[in-house]
């Protein structure tokens, strides 16, 4: 084929070309120092392009999040009755990951970006923030009319976020390296385990220690706990029960 036949490539999406030219100049000049005139200018476009797509300089670093908050709304709210809610939400939070992990180097940078500029790590809490309000939105209406429902919303929510950050962050810490899908899995795993069935459960109206008949996989195991005993108590006494504590 000649060279006058070649087809040229295609430029990237304008979206794209304002990322990538903001992070190479916060890279080469840093963040304090690149204007959204500097950025518009490497890219080639106009202001009004660049505000079209991103209202702030802050959020030309986090461009997915507002996808991806969406996206994790819409599958809480497509969730039914038939669906464990822990299990729900710790699925949910793995829609945040998958955002990380489809751009391993872009995220490392980010990661290594808003470690060194504190109004980006203001930024990036008020976005985590409300990731956690919408897992315990849904989890609030799965547990309206329960004892102490909107605490336990609340405590599951703080501990996905929670366990779903401690893994991705030693994920980014690493650059990138090993498996960020089984890290995360671990974690959230440890978050399933823990509130689960307790939290989807009605407390038990007795009072006294724990009665246990284990040893066999298809054994019953029957745990008596006082009425007024703290939620971490009781997966606390379970765990002893079945030799995992």
């Amino acid at each position: 084929m000649s060279s006058s036949s070649a087809v040229p490539a295609a430029k990237p999406p304008i979206r794209d070309a304002l990322v990538a030219a903001a992070f190479r100049l916060f890279l080469e000049r840093g963040y304090e120092q690149t204007t959204v005139d500097d950025i518009v200018a490497l890219a080639g476009v106009g202001r009004r392009s660049f505000f079209r797509y991103f209202p702030s300089k802050e959020d030309v670093v986090f461009p997915d999040h507002e996808r991806c908050l969406a996206d994790m709304t819409a599958f809480l709210a497509a969730g039914g009755a038939e669906h464990e809610p822990v299990r729900r939400v710790c699925d949910a939070a793995r829609l945040v990951l998958r955002m990380y992990a489809e751009n391993p180097a872009f995220s490392v940078q980010r990661y290594r970006l808003t470690r060194q500029v504190p109004g980006l790590r203001a930024y990036e809490l008020s976005v985590v923030w409300r990731y956690e309000r919408a897992l315990a939105e849904y989890l609030r209406s799965r547990f309206a009319g329960r004892p102490d429902g909107t605490l336990r919303a609340d405590v599951i929510a703080a501990a996905v976020v929670a366990a779903h950050n401690n893994a991705l962050r030693s994920w980014l810490r690493s650059d990138g390296k090993g498996d960020a899908g089984a890290a995360v899995d671990h974690a959230l795993g440890y978050v399933q385990r823990t509130f689960g069935r307790s939290a989807d459960a009605p407390p038990h109206p007795s009072r006294g220690g724990a009665v246990t008949q284990a040893g066999q996989p298809d054994d019953v195991v029957v745990l008596v706990s006082r009425r007024d005993a703290p939620l971490w108590r009781v997966v606390q006494e379970l765990e002893t029960a079945l030799g995992r504590g």
